[in-house]
């Protein structure tokens, strides 16, 4: 365990490379939200205002990432269809 330090930093910034990473839109957009909380978890454990400030300022930010998320239109069934390979039948 290492003492002085807040672990849920390292969660938060996890969660956001998750996000950043994902290629559901729905799961980056939990994650956005995952990375929020913990973003506020880590400011109401930090001592100093400069960082707590600093964390809660990023939970903002990662909020507005997941409703960012969450506009994205979803791409349209005749696309979808276009991509799909008819089906063939074995020899």
């Amino acid at each position: 365990m290492s003492f002085g330090r807040n672990p849920h930093v390292a969660k938060a910034e996890a969660e956001e490379l998750k996000a950043r990473s994902a290629k559901d839109p729905r799961a980056g957009e939990l994650a956005w939200r995952e990375a929020a909380r913990q973003w506020d978890r880590a400011a109401e454990r930090e001592t100093d205002d400069k960082r707590r400030q600093l964390y809660e300022e990023k939970a903002v930010a990662a909020r507005a990432s997941a409703d960012d998320t969450r506009i994205i239109e979803p791409e349209p069934v005749a696309n979808l269809m276009a991509k799909l390979k008819p089906p063939t039948l074995p020899n």
